[in-house]
């Protein structure tokens, strides 16, 4: 990971303490999330059975994962039905399942159960997902179907840019989180620092405002060994979803150690903003 630096605001200006994952106080430790959608799509790329994702997954979290995060899309192009319903056996800890707001998928998420559902905005023609759900606009459809999901016992995250209208209709809809888009800053990261910064910038505000809404704060695409250092660092972080870079090393270096890697990178940012503190 980049030594890269920044110059740093200081954090926390409503005045609030940050949450803390054990009784003495502390930063909260940020979770990683492993995509896994791309081991399916290597294994649909010749119609066959391997590589599973259903091995990737336990191999993630056995290498320390916090949970296993999936993107069942309309074409089925990676993640199919089967797999997320077996997902849902194995998985010991966080189910995060990604889709589109959809009655097709709001019937299957309730009959998957996963933990948590993120809710993307989704285009057949896309290669990935590009830019956040505009909920505000789409506010009525979005909370119907957050209601049915959190009835069924499922916490519902929105998939947004980091713009204040987008954190506050989220709230608005009834979601528990929100998963804030760093595709922004990562397409700029390599390319133009400056402006990856001023996209970390309002990634952080939209932080701060989420928790002050009550929201818990999710954020992820397009992370890498290179660029998630910054992110980790966002106040009130509690979660980070990855998975090409991830899935990228393992091909070289094998799945266990990208996941130890990346956990690890992690973790070297949060003790660089503690000791900033």
């Amino acid at each position: 990971m980049g030594k890269t630096t920044r110059p740093r605001k200081t954090r926390r200006t409503d005045g609030s303490q940050p949450p803390t994952s054990n009784p003495e106080g502390g930063r909260q430790m940020v979770n990683l999330c492993v995509n896994i959608d791309h081991v399916a799509t290597i294994r649909n790329a010749r119609g066959e059975t391997e590589p599973d994702p259903l091995h990737a997954a336990v191999v993630c979290e056995l290498a320390g994962a916090h949970g296993i995060t999936f993107h069942l899309r309309e074409d089925r192009r990676h993640i199919r039905d089967e797999d997320a319903l077996a997902l849902r056996r194995i998985v010991k800890g966080l189910l995060n399942m990604e889709m589109a707001d959809t009655p097709e998928m709001v019937k299957i998420a309730q009959r998957v159960r996963p933990d948590q559902v993120t809710l993307v905005p989704e285009k057949r023609e896309e290669l990935t997902t590009e830019g956040g759900l505009d909920v505000a606009a789409h506010k009525d459809s979005l909370t119907k179907t957050t209601r049915k999901l959190r009835r069924a016992g499922i916490a519902v995250s929105m998939f947004i840019d980091p713009e204040e209208e987008q954190v506050i209709a989220s709230r608005a809809c009834g979601a528990t989180h929100i998963e804030l888009h760093t595709g922004q800053y990562a397409r700029h990261y390599d390319r133009e620092r400056e402006l990856a910064f001023h996209e970390l910038d309002r990634l952080e505000a939209a932080a701060l405002l989420a928790h002050g809404q009550g929201l818990v704060v999710n954020a992820g695409h397009g992370l890498n060994y290179r660029n998630t250092a910054h992110v980790a660092r966002l106040p009130f972080l509690n979660e980070l979803n990855t998975g090409h870079a991830i899935i990228g090393r393992a091909v070289f270096s094998g799945l266990d150690l990208a996941v130890r890697d990346m956990i690890a990178a992690i973790r070297e940012a949060e003790q660089v903003l503690e000791h900033e503190e």
